[in-house]
Protein backbone atom coordinates (compact mmCIF):
# COMPACT_ATOMS: atom_id res chain seq x y z
CA UNK A 1 0.00 0.00 0.00
CA UNK A 2 2.96 2.46 0.64
CA UNK A 3 4.35 1.78 -2.56
CA UNK A 4 1.07 3.04 -4.23
CA UNK A 5 0.56 6.25 -2.26
CA UNK A 6 4.27 7.18 -2.81
CA UNK A 7 3.00 7.43 -6.36
CA UNK A 8 0.20 10.13 -5.08
CA UNK A 9 0.08 13.44 -4.15
CA UNK A 10 -2.36 15.77 -2.71
CA UNK A 11 -3.21 19.90 -3.61
CA UNK A 12 -5.67 21.85 -3.28
CA UNK A 13 -8.79 21.46 -6.23
CA UNK A 14 -7.88 24.21 -7.32
CA UNK A 15 -4.32 23.74 -8.47
CA UNK A 16 -5.19 21.09 -10.40
CA UNK A 17 -8.42 22.31 -12.03
CA UNK A 18 -10.59 25.25 -13.34
CA UNK A 19 -14.15 26.35 -11.44
CA UNK A 20 -16.91 28.07 -13.50
CA UNK A 21 -15.57 28.90 -16.82
CA UNK A 22 -18.06 29.68 -18.57
CA UNK A 23 -21.91 31.41 -18.49
CA UNK A 24 -24.43 32.43 -20.38
CA UNK A 25 -24.44 36.01 -20.97
CA UNK A 26 -27.35 38.43 -19.84
CA UNK A 27 -27.71 39.14 -23.79
CA UNK A 28 -27.82 35.76 -24.94
CA UNK A 29 -30.62 35.13 -27.97
CA UNK A 30 -34.01 35.12 -25.74
CA UNK A 31 -35.33 31.72 -27.98
CA UNK A 32 -31.82 29.89 -27.68
CA UNK A 33 -32.52 26.28 -26.31
CA UNK A 34 -31.21 24.86 -23.57
CA UNK A 35 -31.26 21.35 -21.55
CA UNK A 36 -31.18 22.60 -18.16
CA UNK A 37 -30.33 20.76 -15.03
CA UNK A 38 -31.44 21.52 -11.69
CA UNK A 39 -29.98 20.68 -7.75
CA UNK A 40 -33.17 18.76 -7.78
CA UNK A 41 -32.48 17.03 -11.06
CA UNK A 42 -28.99 15.16 -9.77
CA UNK A 43 -27.46 12.58 -7.61
CA UNK A 44 -24.44 10.25 -6.77
CA UNK A 45 -26.15 7.31 -8.27
CA UNK A 46 -27.59 8.67 -11.63
CA UNK A 47 -25.49 11.36 -12.24
CA UNK A 48 -27.81 13.77 -14.37
CA UNK A 49 -31.32 11.93 -13.88
CA UNK A 50 -33.16 14.25 -16.15
CA UNK A 51 -33.14 17.57 -18.09
CA UNK A 52 -35.43 20.00 -18.54
CA UNK A 53 -35.94 21.81 -22.49
CA UNK A 54 -36.49 25.69 -22.42
CA UNK A 55 -35.28 28.61 -24.10
CA UNK A 56 -33.36 31.23 -22.51
CA UNK A 57 -36.28 33.61 -21.71
CA UNK A 58 -38.40 30.86 -20.42
CA UNK A 59 -35.68 29.79 -18.45
CA UNK A 60 -34.85 30.43 -14.46
CA UNK A 61 -32.33 33.04 -13.83
CA UNK A 62 -30.38 30.56 -12.24
CA UNK A 63 -30.04 28.63 -15.51
CA UNK A 64 -26.62 30.07 -16.81
CA UNK A 65 -23.65 27.76 -16.07
CA UNK A 66 -22.14 26.44 -19.19
CA UNK A 67 -20.62 22.79 -19.43
CA UNK A 68 -18.62 20.45 -21.56
CA UNK A 69 -17.39 16.69 -21.38
CA UNK A 70 -14.90 16.27 -18.77
CA UNK A 71 -16.62 18.60 -16.39
CA UNK A 72 -18.14 17.75 -13.07
CA UNK A 73 -20.52 19.88 -11.17
CA UNK A 74 -21.00 19.98 -7.16
CA UNK A 75 -23.55 21.79 -5.83
CA UNK A 76 -22.58 24.59 -3.66
CA UNK A 77 -25.75 24.82 -1.94
CA UNK A 78 -28.00 22.86 0.25
CA UNK A 79 -24.66 20.68 0.02
CA UNK A 80 -26.19 18.02 1.90
CA UNK A 81 -27.46 16.52 -1.05
CA UNK A 82 -24.61 15.44 -2.18
CA UNK A 83 -25.74 16.41 -6.06
CA UNK A 84 -22.35 15.44 -7.93
CA UNK A 85 -22.23 14.62 -11.36
CA UNK A 86 -19.89 13.59 -13.75
CA UNK A 87 -20.39 15.29 -16.95
CA UNK A 88 -19.94 12.72 -19.93
CA UNK A 89 -20.73 13.58 -24.03
CA UNK A 90 -23.31 16.41 -22.94
CA UNK A 91 -25.49 17.93 -25.61
CA UNK A 92 -23.91 21.41 -26.71
CA UNK A 93 -26.63 23.14 -24.91
CA UNK A 94 -26.05 21.91 -21.65
CA UNK A 95 -26.80 24.36 -19.11
CA UNK A 96 -26.62 24.15 -15.56
CA UNK A 97 -27.83 26.18 -12.19
CA UNK A 98 -25.54 28.42 -10.72
CA UNK A 99 -26.15 26.48 -7.47
CA UNK A 100 -23.38 24.55 -9.09
CA UNK A 101 -19.57 24.89 -9.05
CA UNK A 102 -18.56 23.41 -12.69
CA UNK A 103 -15.28 21.76 -11.77
CA UNK A 104 -12.89 21.20 -15.29
CA UNK A 105 -9.55 19.49 -15.06
CA UNK A 106 -6.47 20.94 -16.71
CA UNK A 107 -4.02 18.96 -17.85
CA UNK A 108 -2.47 17.02 -15.04
CA UNK A 109 -5.73 14.97 -14.24
CA UNK A 110 -8.35 13.09 -15.97
CA UNK A 111 -11.40 14.49 -15.83
CA UNK A 112 -12.94 10.61 -15.45
CA UNK A 113 -10.64 10.32 -12.25
CA UNK A 114 -11.46 13.58 -11.26
CA UNK A 115 -15.09 12.75 -11.56
CA UNK A 116 -14.91 10.18 -9.37
CA UNK A 117 -12.44 11.33 -6.86
CA UNK A 118 -14.93 14.65 -5.87
CA UNK A 119 -17.61 11.78 -5.16
CA UNK A 120 -15.66 9.56 -2.59
CA UNK A 121 -17.03 10.48 0.91
CA UNK A 122 -14.08 12.08 2.19
CA UNK A 123 -14.55 14.97 -0.03
CA UNK A 124 -18.03 15.25 0.06
CA UNK A 125 -17.84 15.24 4.13
CA UNK A 126 -15.06 17.82 3.84
CA UNK A 127 -17.27 20.03 1.75
CA UNK A 128 -20.85 19.68 3.92
CA UNK A 129 -18.16 20.45 6.96
CA UNK A 130 -17.64 23.65 5.43
CA UNK A 131 -21.06 24.53 4.35
CA UNK A 132 -22.70 27.49 6.23
CA UNK A 133 -25.77 28.03 7.08
CA UNK A 134 -28.81 25.90 8.87
CA UNK A 135 -31.77 25.54 6.98
CA UNK A 136 -29.81 26.27 3.23
CA UNK A 137 -25.93 25.23 4.18
CA UNK A 138 -23.91 26.90 1.45
CA UNK A 139 -20.34 26.61 0.60
CA UNK A 140 -18.50 29.53 -1.52
CA UNK A 141 -17.13 28.41 -4.52
CA UNK A 142 -13.40 29.91 -3.69
CA UNK A 143 -13.42 27.59 -0.11
CA UNK A 144 -14.76 24.75 -2.71
CA UNK A 145 -11.64 25.23 -4.68
CA UNK A 146 -9.48 24.88 -1.61
CA UNK A 147 -9.98 21.58 -0.31
CA UNK A 148 -7.45 19.07 -1.06
CA UNK A 149 -7.82 16.27 -3.67
CA UNK A 150 -5.86 13.58 -3.98
CA UNK A 151 -4.42 11.87 -7.11
CA UNK A 152 -1.51 9.57 -8.20
CA UNK A 153 1.20 11.51 -10.04
CA UNK A 154 0.59 9.43 -13.27
CA UNK A 155 -2.01 9.77 -15.68
CA UNK A 156 -2.13 6.40 -17.10
CA UNK A 157 -3.22 4.88 -13.43
CA UNK A 158 -5.43 7.62 -13.03
CA UNK A 159 -6.84 6.72 -16.35
CA UNK A 160 -6.66 2.75 -15.18
CA UNK A 161 -8.52 3.86 -11.75
CA UNK A 162 -11.47 5.20 -13.73
CA UNK A 163 -11.78 2.60 -16.23
CA UNK A 164 -12.45 0.29 -13.12
CA UNK A 165 -14.79 2.42 -11.42
CA UNK A 166 -16.49 2.60 -14.87
CA UNK A 167 -16.82 -1.14 -15.15
CA UNK A 168 -17.36 -1.67 -11.52
CA UNK A 169 -20.22 1.18 -11.41
CA UNK A 170 -21.91 -0.07 -14.04
CA UNK A 171 -22.48 -3.71 -12.95
CA UNK A 172 -23.46 -1.59 -9.56
CA UNK A 173 -26.03 0.48 -11.27
CA UNK A 174 -27.41 -2.37 -13.56
CA UNK A 175 -28.06 -3.94 -9.65
CA UNK A 176 -30.03 -0.76 -8.32
CA UNK A 177 -32.11 -0.13 -11.43
CA UNK A 178 -32.78 -3.86 -11.43
CA UNK A 179 -34.20 -3.44 -7.65
CA UNK A 180 -35.73 -0.07 -8.89
CA UNK A 181 -37.62 -1.58 -11.44
CA UNK A 182 -39.03 -4.13 -9.27
CA UNK A 183 -40.17 -1.10 -6.23
CA UNK A 184 -42.05 0.29 -9.02
CA UNK A 185 -43.69 -3.13 -10.56
CA UNK A 186 -44.64 -3.73 -6.66
CA UNK A 187 -46.03 -0.28 -6.59
CA UNK A 188 -48.24 -0.97 -9.42
CA UNK A 189 -49.04 -4.64 -7.98
CA UNK A 190 -50.32 -2.32 -4.50
CA UNK A 191 -52.48 -0.27 -6.57
CA UNK A 192 -54.01 -2.79 -8.85
CA UNK A 193 -54.68 -4.96 -5.63
CA UNK A 194 -56.61 -2.19 -3.97
CA UNK A 195 -58.08 -1.15 -7.14
CA UNK A 196 -59.72 -4.78 -7.75
CA UNK A 197 -60.77 -5.25 -4.54
CA UNK A 198 -62.29 -1.84 -3.88
CA UNK A 199 -64.50 -1.96 -7.15
CA UNK A 200 -64.97 -5.47 -7.30
CA UNK A 201 -64.90 -7.32 -4.51
CA UNK A 202 -63.25 -10.53 -3.90
CA UNK A 203 -66.38 -12.78 -5.32
CA UNK A 204 -65.27 -13.38 -8.71
CA UNK A 205 -68.65 -14.66 -10.09
CA UNK A 206 -70.75 -11.71 -8.55
CA UNK A 207 -72.48 -9.98 -10.78
CA UNK A 208 -71.86 -6.37 -12.30
CA UNK A 209 -72.90 -3.67 -13.40
CA UNK A 210 -72.02 -0.19 -14.64
CA UNK A 211 -71.70 2.47 -11.66
CA UNK A 212 -72.39 5.21 -14.13
CA UNK A 213 -69.03 6.72 -13.07
CA UNK A 214 -66.27 6.98 -15.78
CA UNK A 215 -63.67 6.89 -13.64
CA UNK A 216 -65.04 3.43 -11.50
CA UNK A 217 -66.42 1.60 -14.34
CA UNK A 218 -67.89 -1.90 -13.06
CA UNK A 219 -68.88 -2.63 -9.67
CA UNK A 220 -70.68 -5.46 -8.20
CA UNK A 221 -74.85 -5.15 -8.64
CA UNK A 222 -75.86 -5.38 -5.20
CA UNK A 223 -73.23 -2.38 -4.06
CA UNK A 224 -74.55 0.86 -3.75
CA UNK A 225 -72.70 4.34 -5.73
CA UNK A 226 -73.11 7.01 -3.35
CA UNK A 227 -71.26 10.24 -2.84
CA UNK A 228 -69.13 10.34 -0.06
CA UNK A 229 -70.77 12.95 1.51
CA UNK A 230 -73.34 10.82 2.41
CA UNK A 231 -71.70 8.12 4.38
CA UNK A 232 -69.14 10.12 5.84
CA UNK A 233 -68.12 13.30 7.60
CA UNK A 234 -65.52 16.09 6.34
CA UNK A 235 -63.42 19.11 7.35
CA UNK A 236 -60.48 20.55 7.24
CA UNK A 237 -58.19 22.47 9.88
CA UNK A 238 -55.58 25.56 10.29
CA UNK A 239 -52.78 27.12 11.75
CA UNK A 240 -53.26 28.78 14.41
CA UNK A 241 -50.89 31.94 14.48
CA UNK A 242 -47.05 30.54 15.31
CA UNK A 243 -47.13 34.55 16.91
CA UNK A 244 -49.33 33.93 19.74
CA UNK A 245 -47.58 31.91 22.34
CA UNK A 246 -50.88 31.34 24.13
CA UNK A 247 -51.94 28.79 21.20
CA UNK A 248 -48.60 26.36 21.17
CA UNK A 249 -46.57 27.21 24.13
CA UNK A 250 -46.73 24.26 26.62
CA UNK A 251 -49.98 22.38 24.16
CA UNK A 252 -51.07 19.11 25.16
CA UNK A 253 -53.64 18.33 22.17
CA UNK A 254 -51.47 16.76 19.13
CA UNK A 255 -51.69 18.88 15.54
CA UNK A 256 -50.85 17.41 12.52
CA UNK A 257 -49.83 19.27 8.87
CA UNK A 258 -49.95 17.27 5.30
CA UNK A 259 -46.47 15.69 5.72
CA UNK A 260 -48.17 12.67 7.81
CA UNK A 261 -49.71 11.07 4.39
CA UNK A 262 -46.38 10.06 3.73
CA UNK A 263 -47.11 7.53 6.63
CA UNK A 264 -49.07 4.59 6.20
CA UNK A 265 -50.68 5.03 9.58
CA UNK A 266 -50.65 8.09 11.81
CA UNK A 267 -49.79 7.34 15.44
CA UNK A 268 -48.25 10.18 16.78
CA UNK A 269 -47.62 14.34 16.48
CA UNK A 270 -44.88 16.11 17.14
CA UNK A 271 -46.58 19.47 17.27
CA UNK A 272 -49.22 20.57 20.20
CA UNK A 273 -52.20 23.32 20.60
CA UNK A 274 -53.32 24.22 23.58
CA UNK A 275 -56.86 24.66 24.52
CA UNK A 276 -57.45 28.45 23.66
CA UNK A 277 -56.37 27.28 20.23
CA UNK A 278 -58.82 24.82 19.79
CA UNK A 279 -61.21 27.16 21.42
CA UNK A 280 -60.64 29.96 19.26
CA UNK A 281 -59.06 28.52 16.24
CA UNK A 282 -61.33 26.50 13.28
CA UNK A 283 -59.63 23.12 14.46
CA UNK A 284 -61.43 20.04 14.83
CA UNK A 285 -60.81 17.57 17.14
CA UNK A 286 -61.32 14.05 15.09
CA UNK A 287 -61.91 11.24 17.01
CA UNK A 288 -60.08 7.33 15.63
CA UNK A 289 -60.04 6.00 13.20
CA UNK A 290 -60.52 8.47 10.67
CA UNK A 291 -58.70 8.92 6.77
CA UNK A 292 -56.84 12.13 6.38
CA UNK A 293 -56.50 13.54 3.04
CA UNK A 294 -53.20 15.94 1.58
CA UNK A 295 -55.53 18.35 -0.44
CA UNK A 296 -53.11 21.25 -1.15
CA UNK A 297 -49.85 21.63 -3.01
CA UNK A 298 -48.09 20.69 -6.69
CA UNK A 299 -45.93 17.69 -4.82
CA UNK A 300 -47.09 14.08 -4.35
CA UNK A 301 -48.72 15.03 -1.08
CA UNK A 302 -51.71 15.92 -2.71
CA UNK A 303 -54.16 13.05 -3.03
CA UNK A 304 -52.54 11.39 -0.64
CA UNK A 305 -54.29 9.65 1.95
CA UNK A 306 -53.67 7.84 5.81
CA UNK A 307 -55.10 6.78 8.48
CA UNK A 308 -55.39 8.76 11.84
CA UNK A 309 -54.88 6.06 14.59
CA UNK A 310 -55.31 8.47 17.76
CA UNK A 311 -57.04 11.74 18.78
CA UNK A 312 -55.64 14.85 16.80
CA UNK A 313 -56.47 17.77 14.78
CA UNK A 314 -54.84 18.84 11.91
CA UNK A 315 -54.24 22.03 9.72
CA UNK A 316 -55.61 23.44 6.95
CA UNK A 317 -53.79 21.34 3.96
CA UNK A 318 -55.55 18.33 5.54
CA UNK A 319 -58.88 17.07 4.91
CA UNK A 320 -60.04 14.64 7.40
CA UNK A 321 -63.03 11.73 6.43
CA UNK A 322 -65.01 10.47 9.19
CA UNK A 323 -67.63 7.81 8.17
CA UNK A 324 -71.02 6.88 10.19
CA UNK A 325 -70.30 3.85 11.62
CA UNK A 326 -73.56 2.37 10.06
CA UNK A 327 -72.67 3.15 6.20
CA UNK A 328 -68.91 2.59 5.55
CA UNK A 329 -65.79 1.68 7.56
CA UNK A 330 -62.79 3.53 7.76
CA UNK A 331 -60.27 0.38 6.29
CA UNK A 332 -62.64 0.23 3.48
CA UNK A 333 -62.80 4.11 2.98
CA UNK A 334 -59.21 4.25 2.96
CA UNK A 335 -58.67 2.11 0.04
CA UNK A 336 -61.27 3.74 -2.02
CA UNK A 337 -58.81 6.94 -1.33
CA UNK A 338 -55.78 5.35 -2.07
CA UNK A 339 -57.08 3.97 -5.40
CA UNK A 340 -59.23 7.77 -6.36
CA UNK A 341 -55.69 9.76 -5.98
CA UNK A 342 -54.86 9.97 -9.65
CA UNK A 343 -58.83 10.89 -10.10
CA UNK A 344 -58.75 13.45 -7.54
CA UNK A 345 -55.24 15.22 -8.59
CA UNK A 346 -56.20 15.29 -12.21
CA UNK A 347 -59.81 16.86 -11.07
CA UNK A 348 -58.02 19.41 -8.46
CA UNK A 349 -56.19 20.50 -11.82
CA UNK A 350 -59.21 20.32 -14.67
CA UNK A 351 -62.30 20.58 -12.61
CA UNK A 352 -62.42 24.35 -11.99
CA UNK A 353 -61.16 24.63 -8.65
CA UNK A 354 -58.46 26.69 -6.89
CA UNK A 355 -55.00 25.03 -8.94
CA UNK A 356 -53.08 22.92 -6.99
CA UNK A 357 -55.76 22.15 -4.04
CA UNK A 358 -58.35 20.00 -3.44
CA UNK A 359 -61.29 21.13 -2.07
CA UNK A 360 -63.55 19.37 1.15
CA UNK A 361 -66.49 19.94 -1.13
CA UNK A 362 -64.74 18.39 -3.84
CA UNK A 363 -64.42 15.21 -1.49
CA UNK A 364 -67.43 15.71 -0.26
CA UNK A 365 -69.16 15.19 -3.83
CA UNK A 366 -66.50 12.06 -4.73
CA UNK A 367 -68.74 9.20 -5.87
CA UNK A 368 -67.58 6.31 -4.29
CA UNK A 369 -68.33 2.06 -4.13
CA UNK A 370 -70.56 1.73 -1.13
CA UNK A 371 -70.83 -2.48 -0.51
CA UNK A 372 -72.24 -3.76 2.68
CA UNK A 373 -70.73 -3.37 5.93
CA UNK A 374 -69.53 -7.17 6.54
CA UNK A 375 -67.98 -7.04 2.73
CA UNK A 376 -66.15 -3.63 3.44
CA UNK A 377 -64.47 -4.72 6.79
CA UNK A 378 -63.72 -8.39 4.42
CA UNK A 379 -62.49 -6.61 2.03
CA UNK A 380 -60.21 -4.16 4.12
CA UNK A 381 -58.52 -7.04 6.14
CA UNK A 382 -57.83 -8.94 2.84
CA UNK A 383 -56.37 -5.62 1.35
CA UNK A 384 -54.26 -5.40 4.43
CA UNK A 385 -52.99 -8.78 4.42
CA UNK A 386 -52.03 -8.77 0.15
CA UNK A 387 -50.20 -5.38 0.73
CA UNK A 388 -48.65 -6.37 3.80
CA UNK A 389 -46.61 -9.09 1.64
CA UNK A 390 -45.65 -6.64 -1.00
CA UNK A 391 -44.56 -4.19 1.63
CA UNK A 392 -42.54 -6.78 2.59
CA UNK A 393 -41.08 -7.23 -0.96
CA UNK A 394 -40.36 -3.35 -1.25
CA UNK A 395 -38.67 -3.30 2.10
CA UNK A 396 -36.14 -5.77 0.99
CA UNK A 397 -35.60 -4.37 -2.28
CA UNK A 398 -35.13 -0.85 -0.62
CA UNK A 399 -32.68 -2.42 1.38
CA UNK A 400 -30.57 -4.36 -1.10
CA UNK A 401 -30.64 -0.88 -2.69
CA UNK A 402 -28.91 0.79 0.46
CA UNK A 403 -26.36 -1.78 0.87
CA UNK A 404 -25.56 -1.63 -2.90
CA UNK A 405 -25.41 2.31 -2.66
CA UNK A 406 -22.93 2.29 0.09
CA UNK A 407 -21.26 -0.53 -1.36
CA UNK A 408 -20.47 1.46 -4.83
CA UNK A 409 -19.43 4.66 -2.41
CA UNK A 410 -17.18 2.55 -0.69
CA UNK A 411 -15.66 1.47 -3.37
CA UNK A 412 -15.38 4.26 -5.48
CA UNK A 413 -13.72 6.53 -1.92
CA UNK A 414 -11.02 2.92 -1.76
CA UNK A 415 -10.36 3.24 -5.51
CA UNK A 416 -9.59 7.37 -5.59
CA UNK A 417 -7.50 7.47 -2.18
CA UNK A 418 -5.28 4.72 -3.09
CA UNK A 419 -6.75 2.55 -0.35
CA UNK A 420 -6.96 -0.60 -3.56
CA UNK A 421 -4.75 -0.82 -5.98
CA UNK A 422 -6.34 -1.60 -9.51
CA UNK A 423 -3.10 -0.68 -11.45
CA UNK A 424 -3.24 -4.08 -12.89
CA UNK A 425 -6.59 -5.48 -12.79
CA UNK A 426 -7.66 -6.15 -16.47
CA UNK A 427 -10.61 -4.28 -17.38
CA UNK A 428 -12.93 -6.40 -19.99
CA UNK A 429 -12.89 -4.74 -23.24
CA UNK A 430 -16.96 -4.62 -23.45
CA UNK A 431 -16.84 -2.99 -19.45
Amino acid sequence: MNSVLNDWETRKLKFVATCNDEALSETTDPEFEMEYVDISSVNLVEGVAATETVTFDKAPSRARRVVQDGDTIISTVRTYLKAIASIESPPANMVVSTGFAVIRPRDEIDGSFLGYALQNTAFIESVVANSTGVSYPAINPSLLTSLPIAFPRSLATQQQIAAFLDWKTSQIDALIAKKQTLLQKLKEKRLAVITHAVTKGLNPNAPMRDSGIAWLGEVPTHWDVKRLKFVARIGNGSTPNREDSAYWDGGTYPWLNSSVVNQEQVTHADQFVTPLALAECHLPCIAPPAVLVGITGQGKTRGMATTLLFEATINQHLAYVKPDDTKAIVGFLRRVFDMAYAHLRSESENGGSTKGAITCEQIAELPIPVPPLDEQKFISERIDLGLAKLARMSDNAESAIARLTEYRSALITAATTGKIDVRNVAIPAHA
